[in-house]
């Protein structure tokens, strides 16, 4: 699944860290904006209404302006969205942009100033900054100044369209660049990964230490457990030749005391300890081809057409083999994920039964098959009926009862095909029969 991908969760918490980043910033930034529209048009209006102040003049009939007051013409535009008006006493002074609309009055303390919201002329909603006076003859008043406030939602509204677009670009840069990151940063993972595959299959044989520092104690780590995991075969390796070595001897002393039983002339009691003898002989080799298939080296390779080369070199010379026709066709190229040792003991297995059921020629060819390579031994015999098959890998199961052979030799076989994650086959020929022995290519 996708959400169990170390890349994909990385990538979502990124985009939606730098998403819930981007669009905070971009709320904070639209507020600050207008907070400072808002200061810049009270500053304005300040100024407006230290005009307006200063314009007044006090006489005794009321207040008038020496002069007009502003010069800015939204100030005589009825509704023009500039306002300015005077409150003292009974008296109320205003903008011609008010039109025939008074602002609402307000007490505010002397000396004081006031910025407030107010209904407008037209119904909108005006920003209003009021100030109270008080002139040299003690007369007071409210002067006030005001404008649209929907001035200022349009400016606020403006610079967000300006702006989340480029808050947009700016996302999709951010989260292109982390793709960028994550590939970059991520890729010692997936070369670690292809190297442990190299490992298996035998490729290579330690880490090493070209890792970036964060993942070079996981490197040292696994080369040691491979360093104590191939000391631990080799130590195993030579107590199996050790067990092959000490059971080699009293063997040997039982065909020894056999032959001298049969020289005696009691036939009977020989017969009966080399039997023994031969099957001991027998399960020993057995047992050790299947503990020599079991710890086979993690980089061990054998070359097919090598082997068998060997295998034919030793059975040509036995008095079978010089009779038999050999028919080979093994390319030089295909190789199987196993110890050639054990390989050639597969081989020689299978390639000794079909030498003593032949009539005349045994053919051996091999070839690729996905990852498998497969080595057919097909000989010209009468073959076992279709019912046998089944039984002759199974231990010491013997069709010719009345050959020499133990009846092991294509166990041996099986066992090691499986160990190295392949498999023994049999199917009858007219005439013959033929073994195929499937064999990884990789290390499983």
């Amino acid at each position: 699944m996708r959400g169990s991908s170390l890349r994909f969760r990385l990538a979502a918490l990124g985009a939606l860290a730098v998403i819930l980043s981007l669009t905070a910033a971009g709320y904070v930034l639209v507020h600050l904006f207008s907070i400072h529209v808002e200061r810049q048009a009270l500053a304005e209006m300040e100024f407006q209404l230290e005009q307006v102040i200063a314009a007044i003049q006090e006489q005794e009939d009321g207040f008038h302006f020496a002069a007009q007051p502003l010069n800015d013409p939204r100030f005589a535009r009825p509704y023009g969205g500039r306002y300015w008006q005077v409150d003292a006493n009974n008296q109320t002074l205003r903008s011609r942009s008010l039109w025939d609309y008074e602002l609402p009055r307000t007490d505010l303390q002397p000396g004081s100033i006031q910025t407030t919201n107010l209904p407008g002329p037209d119904g909108e909603q005006l920003l209003a900054l009021r100030r109270h006076v008080q002139f040299p003859s003690g007369a007071k008043a409210v002067v006030s100044t005001a404008m649209n406030a929907t001035e200022l939602s349009q400016a606020r509204r403006e610079f967000s369209q300006d702006l989340y677009p480029y808050i947009i670009l700016l996302g999709a840069f951010l989260i292109v660049g982390q793709l960028f990151q994550l590939t970059y940063g991520l890729r010692p993972l997936r070369r670690i990964g292809s190297h442990i595959a190299a490992l298996r299959s035998g490729d290579e044989k330690r880490m090493g230490d070209d890792w970036p520092q964060e993942m070079k104690p996981l490197a040292r780590e696994i080369d040691g457990l491979l360093e104590a995991r191939e000391a631990a075969i080799e130590k195993a390796r030579f107590r199996a030749a050790d067990l092959a070595h000490g059971l080699k001897t009293p063997l040997q002393a039982l065909m020894g005391e056999a032959s001298r039983l049969r020289q005696r002339g009691e036939d009977d009691p020989a017969n009966a300890i080399e039997g023994v003898t031969e099957a001991m002989q027998a399960h020993v080799e057995r047992e050790l081809a299947r503990a020599r298939a079991a710890l086979s080296p993690g980089h061990a390779r054998a070359e097919i057409a090598d082997v068998v080369d060997r295998v034919l070199g030793v059975l040509k010379r036995t008095p079978r083999g010089k009779e038999i026709d050999w028919h080979l066709d093994v390319p030089d190229h295909l190789s199987a994920a196993l110890d050639p040792a054990d390989l050639a003991e597969a081989v020689g297995a299978l390639a000794e039964n079909a030498m003593r059921h032949a009539v005349s020629a045994v053919t051996i060819r091999a070839g690729d098959a996905d990852e498998f390579v497969e080595l057919h031994i097909i000989d010209d015999g009468e073959g076992p009926a279709n019912k046998d098959l089944v039984d002759l890998a199974q231990r010491g199961m013997r069709l010719d009862q009345s050959s020499n052979g133990t009846g092991f030799g294509l166990s041996i076989a099986k066992d090691i095909a499986e160990a190295a994650g392949g498999w023994l086959t049999m199917s009858p020929r007219d005439p013959g029969v033929c073994f195929t022995l499937s064999l990884p290519t990789k290390l499983i």
